[in-house]
């Protein structure tokens, strides 16, 4: 996809960069000016982190990847959000809510005087304030069929009305009735009516696709909002550059204040580089040129671990967060495929691979557990979501041998060569793929091509249907199984094969796991969706839609200074209330 270049804005560009740390290895003359707020908070610096591909699409309604989203969560809001020490649902455009006897009308209360940021979408320039007629107008738009709308999953057969709408509004018509499951009150509240109890919608208000935007950007910017970023959030967009850069300017007009009153945010900005090599990463940092790291170079795991818990050698310094994340890493397979249809194939590649060796051998035990089980990562065990009661597959080459003997390959004789596509993330993802690539040449005797293509086109030909083998991973978009088990809902993909299918990439589809996921989804509690997820999880495993690798564990290195920035097994970053407290220097 190509990708907008938005011209720098060079003075603003200048102070932002200039704002180096000091330290022993950056050689940095200057330490950013600050001054303090209440509580001990600092107001002033830039926060400068990595990603190691770049943005595929910062527009709410097509926000599909992980590093799009924690972009686009400093500059949109939703009317809830996430506490990032915890997780748990909090209040975000909302100022408050509640929910009737039914548990099907929910009603919101909006903070009054929330500013959409200044720019030249509005008439003076100047945002204006949201109300709640930008909420409908933003759910109207995720109801919408369109070609750039990935959203509407979010409401399917959830808010009333919302099908009709959807239907209505195919090959562009404009429908002549508006979604009877939004009703905006007064100006500052809205209500919605959900068809039945539902476990999971409000967290739906909190996901990217329900983030707000106003009805005047997208009317001016249209498809061009994947660069040009228009929200209420603590950040706005100064500038974007393809591949290298993206500079966060504070909101200067964000309605926030932390606990002690101090007007949010205390960031003056955020910088987000796009180095692919994490050798190279490592060492920006050292230099004090990132404050963040996230995700470590195997090579270095074991030196960086012991120097951070020793407080000793290079890495002394540092502070080092790590947390089990909800996050699994796989191969999914085309299941509609000329070659992957058959569920012979897929069970034998799910066999033939070896995820210890790989967990501790490439990555270096950079992750949390093989994943010899389901598609959901164990972090849910504690909510009674216990994973070892999903049967998924481990290393048994008997096995592998014996499915595809049964799918008329004896010892991988006659079997069609196969590419696998995948973006380098670091080259961690490569390493693992030339695994994978020797296990199942040893294995099963089958030929494996690899193909590195760049993240946005992975995503692209995930979705179109283009590749028959490709690399994922899933990190969770809210803090429940649902969302794990949401990409295999088999209504969700179209019958056109060359449309777009989101989000069921692997266009799996089974009638009986869509009755028990639907079941899940519609019960009354989160126990007793539980039992129904679980049975569901079940049934993907023995389609073997996917070879699941590993279940992720967030390794995050930050420079000392940085604080009240917590780690969470989502990875959801709110820089809100993040602030710097810089060393002084010595006279």
């Amino acid at each position: 996809m190509k990708k907008i270049l938005v011209a720098l804005l060079l003075g603003v560009n200048l102070a932002l960069v200039s704002c180096t740390n000091t330290s022993k290895d950056s050689g940095a003359a200057t330490t950013p000016a600050q001054t303090e707020g209440k509580g001990g908070r600092m107001y002033g610096g830039v926060f400068k982190a990595n990603e190691s591909d770049y943005i595929k699409n910062l527009f709410p309604l097509n926000i599909t990847d992980a590093i799009s989203y924690r972009v686009a969560s400093q500059v949109y809001e939703g009317l809830l959000k996430f506490n990032p020490a915890d997780l748990t649902l909090t209040n975000g455009l909302a100022e408050s809510y509640t929910v009737d006897s039914s548990k099907t009308v929910y009603t919101f209360k909006l903070r009054k005087g929330i500013l959409f940021h200044d720019d030249p979408c509005f008439k003076d320039g100047k945002g204006r304030e949201l109300t709640a007629e930008d909420i409908k107008y933003c759910f109207t738009r995720v109801c919408t069929q369109d070609i750039n709308n990935q959203a509407f999953s979010v409401f399917d057969n959830i808010l009333k009305g919302a099908n009709a709408y959807y239907k209505a509004s195919e090959g562009g018509k404009k429908p002549d009735f508006e979604i009877e499951g939004i009703k905006v009150i007064d100006p500052y509240t809205i209500a919605f009516t959900i068809i039945e109890p539902n476990t999971i919608f409000a967290y739906n208000l909190a996901r990217p696709f329900t983030f707000i935007f106003p009805k005047e950007a997208f009317e001016k910017y249209g498809i061009e909002m994947r660069a040009k970023a228009v929200g209420t959030g603590p950040f706005k967009i100064e500038s974007l550059e393809d591949d290298i850069s993206i500079i966060l300017k504070k909101n200067t007009a964000y309605y926030g204040v932390d606990e002690y009153g101090n007007k949010l945010p205390f960031l003056d900005g955020i910088k987000i580089k796009f180095i692919k090599d994490k050798k190279t990463e490592l060492l920006e940092f050292k230099k004090a040129n990132l404050d963040m790291m996230y995700r470590l170079p195997t090579d270095y795991i074991i030196e960086i671990l012991e120097g951070v818990n020793q407080k000793k050698g290079d890495y002394g310094q540092y502070d080092l967060q790590r947390t089990p994340e909800m996050a699994t890493h796989f191969l999914a397979f085309l299941n509609n495929g000329k070659i992957f249809k058959d569920k012979n194939i897929r069970k034998a590649f799910s066999f033939a691979i070896d995820r210890n060796k790989i967990l501790e051998f490439v990555l270096n035990g950079e992750g949390f557990a093989p994943a010899i089980h389901g598609i959901t990562p164990p972090t849910f065990k504690n909510k009674g979501y216990d994973i070892n009661n999903v049967k998924g597959y481990d290393l048994n080459r008997d096995s592998a041998k014996y499915f595809l003997a049964k799918a008329g390959y004896p010892d991988g004789k006659g079997f069609p060569k196969v590419k696998l596509e995948l973006n380098s993330d670091g080259e961690r993802n490569v390493a693992v793929a030339e695994e994978v690539q020797k296990q199942l040449k040893e294995n099963l005797n089958v030929d494996i091509e690899l193909e590195i293509v760049p993240f946005a086109q992975l995503v692209e030909n995930m979705i179109g249907g283009k590749a028959d083998f490709f690399r994922g991973g899933w990190i969770a978009d809210y803090p429940n199984p649902e969302n794990f088990l949401w990409f295999f809902y088999g209504k969700s993909v179209p019958k056109d094969a060359t449309a777009q299918s989101y989000p069921n990439m692997m266009r799996y589809v089974n009638p009986a796991f869509d009755k028990l996921y639907e079941a899940g989804v519609k019960a009354k509690s989160e126990e007793e969706s539980f039992k129904y997820f679980l049975e569901a999880e079940n049934l993907i495993m023995r389609d073997a839609p996917l070879i699941v690798l590993w279940y992720d564990e967030g390794y995050r290195l930050l420079q000392s200074y940085v604080k009240n920035f917590p780690n969470n097994s989502m990875q959801y970053r709110d820089f809100s209330k993040v602030y710097m407290v810089y060393p002084k220097k010595a006279s």
